[in-house]
């Protein structure tokens, strides 16, 4: 357990990663503002946190849009005192050649995973400045490295991801905040409508090395690290939570 006493985090997601992530750090003893655009989700997190007693405020916010992305954050500054930490877990998950997704598809799944981490650096990082530093962890995947064939948009923005956490890094370490982005495999996660969630699940589970997916709360924990102190010497790199994916070869 980290303790986040005195810490203020702003987490994107609440279904999946986002949820788990939010939970573990107002668990830690983080004030937390947690934000989805999915109504199911953030009823469901907020009754949670307030049957457990948890600092954790949740709010609906489109992080596409630039005023909902400013007003959430000012929400928390308002609601807790000041900004230290930036969970962008939220995202959306195309599938798709580039010649079966629509132009709209493709914006949307740029603007959601990738033009959501700059507007919250946009409006966050003056907030983090005045604090004297502090974290962001960009939520990645392993297919900013190696990806499936149909997932065109998704695989396009990963990367972006990692290359977004290296400049943001770079250019913000003079202020004391460190970025970092966490790439993570398969996660017994929400996967989106229409999909065959047991059978997608048992087959991704056996392309690992580990034979199993990812949960949520793995990835929270290693978010959790990163946003520590004891992460100080850690900035513009990206961690593999991927059960040993990236490790091997397609053939066997």
């Amino acid at each position: 357990m980290k303790d986040f006493s005195g810490k203020v985090a702003l987490v994107t997601g609440t279904t999946g990663i986002g949820r788990a992530v939010a939970k573990r750090f107002a668990e830690d003893r983080a004030s937390v503002m947690a934000c989805g655009i999915e109504q199911a989700g953030n009823e469901e997190l907020a009754k949670e946190a307030a049957a457990r007693g948890l600092t954790l405020r949740v709010e609906r916010c489109d992080i596409s849009k630039l005023d909902d992305v400013r007003s959430v954050v000012q929400k928390a500054v308002s609601a807790f005192g000041g900004l230290d930490i930036i969970v962008n877990a939220a995202g959306i998950h195309p599938f798709g050649t580039v010649l079966e997704t629509d132009f709209d598809t493709w914006n949307q799944c740029m603007l959601v995973n990738v033009a959501s981490i700059y507007l919250l650096a946009k409006s966050g990082i003056p907030e983090m400045k005045k604090r004297g530093g502090g974290s962001i962890i960009n939520i990645a995947s392993v297919q900013g490295y190696a990806c499936q064939r149909g997932v065109a948009a998704y695989a396009t923005s990963k990367g972006a991801v990692h290359s977004l956490t290296r400049a943001l890094a770079l250019d913000h370490s003079s202020d004391k905040i460190r970025v970092n982005s966490i790439s993570p495999g398969s996660i017994a996660a929400h996967f989106g409508q229409g999909l065959p969630l047991e059978q997608v699940l048992e087959r991704f589970a056996e392309a690992h090395p580990l034979r199993r997916n990812g949960t949520p709360e793995e990835v929270a924990e290693l978010a959790a690290f990163l946003a520590s102190d004891r992460a100080g010497f850690c900035t513009g790199g990206d961690y593999l939570i991927d059960g040993g994916l990236l490790a091997g070869i397609g053939v066997q």
